[in-house]
């Protein structure tokens, strides 16, 4: 399935969801090349909202650009298959090896605003991430290491104490949501 195909099948959880989806799809038919950094207004990323076993924590990074302990993911760069990405930038930030994807379906979708700023010494433009959001678990004893170029810290963290960790007030919103849709993944 393509990624028209998995946006327009995906399920909004909620409004914002609803909203972000007609929009992503508007992008889809309007550009061609919203699977690169060339696109400079919009671009596709993915993210994983990567949970241990129980479902009763969740593993965040220390993000350098932001200053804030947040999800992992990172840009398409030309992928089509974001759940590929979303393991990949898994792996590569947090060194975890074994993951599983608890749904192969898009887990959330959201537009993020990302603000100016300098990243490897240069300007980058504020514009939108394109954002899909897959749930991925993971074994929390597994050795985990640092990124140095993009996080300081990779830590297990309680729900509600990942929500509390963020400092960005926007993405506070999206992790409880994260974690409300959680619910119906619940392991007893």
């Amino acid at each position: 399935m393509n990624l028209k195909e998995q946006v327009t099948q995906y399920k909004p959880y909620n409004a914002q969801e609803a909203v972000d989806q007609k929009e992503i799809l508007s992008y889809l038919a309007t550009f061609d090349n919203l699977l690169t950094r060339e696109n400079e207004q919009a671009h596709f990323t993915a993210s994983a909202w990567v949970v241990n076993k129980k479902r009763t924590k969740v593993l965040m990074a220390y993000h350098n650009i932001y200053q804030s302990w947040s999800w992992v993911g990172g840009h398409a760069d030309g992928d089509a298959d974001l759940l590929h990405v979303a393991f990949k930038e898994t792996q590569e930030e947090t060194g975890l090896k074994n993951l599983t994807a608890i749904s192969n379906d898009i887990y959330s979708i959201e537009i993020l605003e990302v603000p100016a700023h300098i990243k490897k010494d240069k300007p980058i433009a504020k514009h939108l991430h394109l954002n899909l959001t897959y749930l991925i678990e993971a074994d929390e004893d597994e050795l985990t290491f640092i990124k140095p170029d993009e996080n300081s810290g990779i830590e297990w963290m309680e729900l509600d104490e990942a929500v509390k960790a963020c400092s960005e007030a926007e993405m506070k919103v999206v992790y409880q949501k994260l974690n409300q849709k959680l619910k119906q993944y619940k392991k007893d």
